[in-house]
């Protein structure tokens, strides 16, 4: 006895709809792993929303006159940036050393004399997310 496999039709529309998941699985992949980031900066603010903004690879060195009537020197140089001295009794912005785009905590603060900074942009450590997602 001879058996008859039967065979499932596919249609046109069938292939149509297969084509477009495997366009649409290509071009995800290819904007997950080409995907454009911002040029990292560095964003340094004072008292009174006094805001300054530098490219993360620029080699500089920036005073922001705080509330204490000194100056707390921020240098950025390296890819990074840190706090070089400030007026304030305890030090902490100074010993906290210096930050860079792949920094866990990204921020620093001199909260006696109200200076702050920041980076902001590509950051390195999401290439870690891109990879594992």
């Amino acid at each position: 006895m001879k058996t008859m496999k039967r065979k499932l039709p596919v249609t046109i529309p069938d292939i149509a709809i297969i084509l477009l998941f495997a366009a649409l699985i290509v071009f995800s992949g290819a904007a997950v792993l080409t995907g454009t980031r911002d040029a990292a900066r560095v964003v340094i603010q004072g008292p009174n929303d006094r805001t300054w903004i530098f490219p993360l690879e620029d080699e500089r060195t920036v005073r922001v006159r705080g509330i204490l009537g000194d100056d707390t020197v921020v240098r950025i140089s390296g890819g990074a940036v840190w706090a070089e001295s400030s007026p304030c009794t305890n030090q902490i912005c100074v010993n906290m050393g210096r930050i860079s785009a792949g920094s866990l905590f990204p921020m620093v603060s001199c909260l006696p004399n109200h200076v702050m900074f920041r980076i902001e942009g590509n950051n390195e450590r999401a290439d870690v997310d891109r990879t594992t997602w």
